[in-house]
């Protein structure tokens, strides 16, 4: 299939894994994004951190490479490169020259399919993972953030990839094995490649480094349990943490850019209200921002607010008094404002590989398909101030989770 506007090539290959490429002839470099599914989701309730442990341990060393040797190659062909786990994959990524790309896929192909999950660097890499616990430990942000997931999905969907001491403490080389032979395969797998390339030749690429990989069952995704609350994390610190959440909608469901609009009303850029009207009109916080959240079938609003513990109680109730009130003076300048940062944005999008392989990756995940830019131009730009209102009077923001840190605790507003 491809595009009449764009050119976006999508081939499922026998194996189960989705080839999505997107030639963009008039930038100099090229990019792709794999995804695996093997994240959080797929692991055992007793092993937290099982998933960005054997995400670590397949990149030292594969095929005829040893870890040094991988670090070298990526440098030499100028790759800026990533890994990370979510709640539902362990993903690769690359930026480089175009000439790279061949050479890179080649490489990753290594990596994730003939990686030597050494053993004697186990213990090298649960202490890498210890430090970075510790390291969140003293980030109050993420500390509030990471507790405020866990309330708002429930202990699986919700749990952090970072684990917990204990647990990764558990973690054995028999444990990495059987954990990326179970979910390391192309049975749900994406790749995304996009950039100054051929897609014949991409596609090409793509079935000879992973055509003949074996396929396997995907983890069925955890059960929803959240439930709404308020927690306080009590810490003698100059500052009060708040983060705050409620149910939204996935990307992909008919409404989203409904609730995504309205978020981008209240918080996107330094003339959103919640900037304009908590943080500059009345001096409440440093900082505040709020974000749409997607997972497979569910969704959620995030947000979150830095201040004093002075003003941290006022800070909680304008903040979320702003959410109820929305529609009360919306107006259309507000709306016309957020479309323009989204086309701005799209723009960008266009002079950025990386950004556009994770893009597509993330659509046809969510989706099934790709949206190519004119397609989500025309979204944005067919959105009314009716729809946006109408849709938040109809799903008012309630059952929040509410967590806090700092010196005192606050009240939840009524």
């Amino acid at each position: 299939m491809s595009s009449s506007t764009e050119s976006i090539h999508i081939e499922k290959l026998d194996n189960g894994m989705a080839v999505l490429v997107q030639s963009m002839p008039w930038l100099r470099t090229a990019a792709f994004s794999l995804s695996l599914r093997g994240g959080v989701n797929a692991e055992a309730d007793d092993d937290a951190g099982l998933a960005s442990m054997v995400c670590e341990m397949v990149q030292r060393g594969a095929g005829n490479y040893s870890s040094r040797d991988l670090v070298a190659i990526q440098d030499n062909l100028g790759m800026d490169r990533s890994s990370g786990v979510s709640t539902s994959a362990v993903s690769y990524g690359g930026s480089m020259p175009a000439d790279s790309l061949e050479a890179a896929l080649e490489l990753y192909a290594h990596i994730v399919r003939r990686p030597h999950l050494p053993a004697d660097q186990l213990d090298d890499a649960k202490l890498m993972a210890m430090q970075e616990l510790r390291a969140i430990e003293d980030e109050p942000t993420q500390r509030v953030m990471i507790r405020l997931r866990e309330l708002q999905y429930g202990k699986r969907l919700g749990r952090n990839s970072h684990g917990t001491q204990s647990s990764l403490a558990k973690i054995t080389p028999d444990h990495i094995r059987e954990f990326y032979t179970s979910h390391y395969h192309a049975g749900g797998a994406i790749l995304a490649v996009a950039g100054n390339l051929d897609i014949d030749q991409v596609v090409g690429w793509a079935k000879q480094n992973f055509g003949d990989w074996k396929s396997g069952e995907i983890a069925a995704a955890a059960k929803f349990e959240g439930t709404a609350g308020q927690e306080h994390i009590d810490s003698p610190s100059s500052q009060t943490h708040i983060g705050f959440s409620f149910d939204g909608i996935p990307f992909g469901h008919a409404d989203y850019f409904k609730l995504r609009a309205a978020i981008g009303i209240l918080s996107d850029g330094m003339s959103s209200r919640l900037f304009d009207r908590v943080r500059e009109q009345r001096g409440l916080c440093y900082t505040i921002t709020a974000g749409c959240h997607s997972l497979e079938q569910l969704g959620a609003v995030f947000g979150y607010a830095g201040t004093t513990p002075e003003r941290a109680q006022q800070t909680l109730d304008v903040t979320l008094g702003e959410f109820k009130k929305f529609t009360e003076d919306l107006d259309i300048d507000e709306l016309e404002r957020w479309k323009v940062r989204i086309q701005s944005n799209l723009i960008m999008e266009q002079e950025s590989s990386a950004s556009r392989a994770s893009s597509i990756a993330s659509d046809y995940f969510q989706l099934g398909r790709v949206l190519s830019t004119a397609e989500l131009e025309q979204i944005i730009e067919s959105l009314t101030l009716d729809e946006v209102k109408s849709y938040w009077l109809d799903h008012l923001p309630g059952d929040f989770r509410i967590v806090t840190l700092g010196p005192k605790k606050l009240s939840a507003p009524q």
